[in-house]
């Protein structure tokens, strides 16, 4: 145990820094509590499980946040992991405290339909006390980088999955928060379990350079530090690398690593804003700026508060560099994000109103779960809000508004109003009309035309990018759907009750049709319609129930499975999709061609009338389109081994003999391509699209890796 105390000494030590009337003997308590809790309990890296909760302490305390975060990171695992209740800690510390573990504790003890429902409902639990209390994120995000740090104690399989949610989630909502040093390195653990190859060479590559770099590194800072003194700007500078996954990312859009000239960024920080812009004019007048590649974040901060001058220009030996210039403030803001302006002293997590205006995005998320009660498009709309790059726009008003990059006018005019979103006739960009589908760009000002007749087209899918346009468009076209689908139902009811010679609103006025609700086990008579009208259930079983023949013994009710068969068509009893429909196997299914799903992905089936099921992977953009009323429970049939036809986009170097080496590939592999589509750019570079079949997700990942390790390949997606 000498590790753990004197890991929690450290933690006390960085405490007392910076914040020298901070309850030390309340941080202790936690500890020696966190500690019973969790004795005799290892990690599955053999070392005690308490040293976990340490570490994160640890980084809070980096973090410089109070000592109610610092106990409830030391706490945070008890709920989960241990006997102890919420109650436990309220009682032994205060509800703060208990408030703040409980934020950060996942729904693990509740029965899911999958392992990522849980997440995705946990990451909504944690979502709703972030906005009550900013710290709760915090404390998750140290968590969560010590996880990452010990993952390869993780099995591999596991290892893909934890790096892929940690990419699509908490890197970026670091990002937001504006704590840069976590993003980086979460991005860069993540990339390692991802891509290991990938991360290994670039890795390797770098390090090759490495002696070269800090040579060139050290010749600008001084170029820089001497040019600066003799202008009178008083002034740091430094020169630091890029993370991997930053540089790996540029990497992924066509260049080798010997074509990317900014690497190596140099940051000047300076006294004053003034000092800011005069350290920018020394920097042109000393070095060639490259056009187009100004910002000015000083003027126009980012919504994490960040604020900085970037300028990339031709610096010596004709090498590209980016020159980031800002106050001491702005760096400490840009190091420490929102941590570095938070009063902890007062024992309060409540965003101020204008910290509620700058991260008007964590409202928006809030807002967004509330709406969405499906998982999987709650936890897809929060990676389209948080991943995205941003753009920034102003209201007729003068108002500067934030959206993913690639919105449109409709995006804008759901942030305005739903009303507005739904009544968005045409829009004016600048003074000039635009079409719907117009990209906003930086600078532009937005104002939005109404008409009354005007209604959400299910065609704005397409290309609305912002997570609040497309979850309030699917709502209006779903409530739309069901309408007709209501509708449908009755008017198949009433055709099918006819025929026993009964009046369908005679058994409702009577109440006769509620045997049919109940008989389908449905809550009410407008679900019953809407249930037929889909096709989810049949006109005959509904009458059946209502109105058994006197002939005939009342039919008992069948299991689900056998109502379902009932329902599609039967195909010849062999089994050809692979597919088990509520467990039923042998019944009509198609495999969407929009996203293509293989045995290994999760997949979500949907009823079409007349067409059987139509089977989506889970996170495909289409089938969250579609209604959720319309949605069936479906899974692999891992009895069968069926082939099923995948695509992959490989982008490549334009030169000779390297198709022959990615058709080897999939040659060793065993693999046949069924068609190739390879088509040269103009900038020296190819697109290569191949069509062939795998039996399921592992196959597919092979080729994938196969295809990634030959020199001269860029990138490779599935299409």
């Amino acid at each position: 145990m000498l590790r753990a105390t004197a890991d929690i000494e450290n933690v006390l030590r960085l405490v007392t820094e910076y914040n020298p009337d901070g309850d030390a003997d309340l941080v202790r308590k936690a500890w020696e509590y966190a500690d019973r809790a969790h004795k005799g309990q290892k990690r599955r890296s053999g070392e005690p499980y308490v040293i976990h909760p340490l570490r994160v302490a640890h980084l809070i305390a980096e973090l410089k946040l109070d000592v109610p975060s610092i106990c409830a990171g030391l706490l945070h695992d008890c709920v989960e992991d241990t006997p102890s209740t919420l109650e436990d800690l309220s009682g032994k510390f205060d509800q703060e405290v208990a408030f703040l573990v409980d934020g950060v504790t996942k729904l693990g003890k509740l029965r899911w339909k999958s392992r990522e429902d849980r997440q995705a409902e946990s990451f909504r639990k944690m979502l709703v006390a972030m906005a009550r209390d900013i710290r709760v994120i915090l404390i998750k995000l140290a968590d969560r980088m010590d996880n990452m740090r010990t993952l390869d104690a993780m099995p591999p399989d596991r290892q893909e999955g934890i790096a892929q949610e940690t990419m699509e989630i908490y890197a970026p909502l670091a990002n937001r928060l504006g704590i840069y040093w976590i993003r980086a390195e979460l991005e860069d653990l993540s990339f390692r379990y991802m891509l290991p190859e990938e991360h290994e060479k670039l890795a390797s590559d770098l390090a090759s350079h490495d002696r070269e770099r800090r040579r060139y590194t050290r010749k600008v800072e001084g170029i820089l530090r001497k040019t600066m003194a003799k202008r009178g700007v008083r002034c740091t500078v430094a020169g630091r690398s890029k993370n991997l996954w930053g540089i790996h990312s540029k990497m992924r859009r066509g260049r080798d690593l010997d074509q990317i000239h900014d690497i190596v960024a140099f940051r000047i920080i300076t006294g004053s804003i003034q000092d800011c812009y005069a350290a920018l004019g020394v920097v042109h007048e000393q070095f060639v700026p490259i056009p187009g590649r100004f910002k000015d974040y000083i003027a126009m901060p980012k919504p994490n508060r960040y604020q900085s001058l970037h300028t990339s220009v031709v610096g010596p030996d004709g090498e590209r560099m980016e020159v980031q210039i800002r106050t001491e403030e702005m760096h400490r803001i840009a190091e420490e994000g929102i941590a570095a302006h938070w009063v902890y002293k007062e024992g309060r997590g409540e965003l101020s109103v204008e910290d509620k205006k700058k991260f008007g995005w964590l409202r928006q998320l809030v807002e967004f779960q509330q709406d969405l009660t499906d998982p999987t498009e709650f936890i897809n709309a929060v990676k389209i809000d948080l991943f995205s790059d941003e753009v920034y726009v102003f209201t007729p008003q003068g108002e500067v508004r934030a959206y993913p990059r690639g919105a449109t006018p409709v995006d804008f005019a759901y942030s305005i109003h739903t009303e507005v979103g739904h009544h968005c006739a045409g829009a004016r960009v600048n003074g000039l009309i635009v079409p719907l589908r117009y990209k906003l760009r930086n600078g532009d000002r937005v104002e939005i035309i109404t008409n009354p007749n005007q209604r959400p087209n299910k065609d704005w899918l397409k290309f609305v990018v912002s997570a609040r346009a497309r979850s309030k468009i699917r709502h209006h076209i779903r409530k739309e759907q069901r309408e007709k689908g209501r509708e449908m139902g009755r008017d198949l009811l009433e055709k099918a009750f006819r025929k026993r010679g009964r009046s369908l609103a005679k058994l409702q006025k009577a109440g006769e049709l509620k045997k049919g609700v109940h008989a389908m086990r449905l809550g009410t008579e407008e679900e019953l319609y809407m249930q037929v009208g889909f096709g989810r259930v049949t006109a005959k079983q509904v009458v059946d129930a209502v109105l058994p023949r006197e002939e005939e013994e009342e039919p008992k009710k069948k299991p689900a499975r056998e109502r379902i068969a009932e329902v599609f068509q039967r195909v010849r009893p062999k089994p050809t999709s692979g597919i088990l429909v509520q467990d039923v196997d042998n019944l009509v299914v198609r495999i969407a061609q929009c996203c293509g799903p293989v045995p290994g992905d999760r997949i979500m089936g949907f009823i079409t009338r007349g067409r059987g099921v139509t089977i989506h992977k889970s996170e495909c953009a289409r089938a969250l389109d579609l209604d959720p009323a319309r949605r069936i429970e479906v899974s692999w049939d891992e009895r069968t081994k069926v082939e099923h036809p995948v695509a992959l986009k490989v982008h490549t170097t334009d030169r000779p003999g390297l198709l022959a080496k990615m058709s080897t590939a999939f040659s060793d592999l065993g693999v046949n391509i069924s068609s190739a589509e390879c088509k040269a750019t103009d900038d020296a570079r190819a697109v290569n699209t191949f069509h062939f079949s795998v039996y399921n997700l592992d196959d597919l990942k092979r080729v994938t890796k196969a295809l990634q390790r030959i020199k001269g390949v860029y990138s490779v997606e599935r299409v």
